[in-house]
């Protein structure tokens, strides 16, 4: 049973599993994200978090997502240049997900499991809901799709240390 993020593989946009083991000991801010929301803009600030702690060994992980309002439609190839072109992200990015459901991402399942959100509720309410997860892959916080990436840059250098 996994009890870690550590403990995870997602699929890549192409495809291949890729686990997340790799991120043993990296700060990382596990975001599930969409193309055509009103919270888009905010791949912009991610971004930026990303370029200010990233060699402090911070890590963003984006997960598209279409279950919200249908925000995210394209393939994974199309989602993927959106947010290069239009936002510059360099992040990883995954594979399109479902978080919501019994098609539910496992990642997300324990994610929301480990973090439930406004009244202990489990499900993920809509785009851009966020999970900062510590250097041991436990939950530290969950982040409302309202949260503006800047609000969080104290949360991550507190666990940056």
């Amino acid at each position: 049973m996994a009890t870690t993020v550590h403990d995870f593989a997602c699929k890549t946009p192409g495809g291949q599993e890729q686990p997340l083991d790799q991120y043993r000991g990296k700060v990382l801010l596990v975001v599930n994200t969409a193309s055509k929301c009103g919270f888009t803009p905010q791949f912009e600030g991610l971004e930026a978090l990303y370029q200010k702690y990233n060699s402090r060994g911070f890590q963003i992980l984006g997960f598209p997502c279409n279950q919200f309002g249908k925000q995210d439609p394209g393939s994974n190839e199309e989602i993927m240049e959106f947010c290069q072109l239009n936002y510059g992200v360099s992040f990883p990015m995954f594979g399109k997900i479902e978080v919501n459901g019994s098609n539910a991402e496992p990642l997300f399942r324990h994610l929301k499991k480990a973090a439930p959100g406004a009244l202990g509720l489990e499900g993920i309410k809509w785009n851009f809901t966020k999970f900062l997860v510590n250097g041991e892959g436990e939950v530290v916080k969950r982040y409302a799709p309202t949260t503006k990436p800047e609000a969080i840059a104290a949360d991550i250098e507190a666990q940056l240390g």
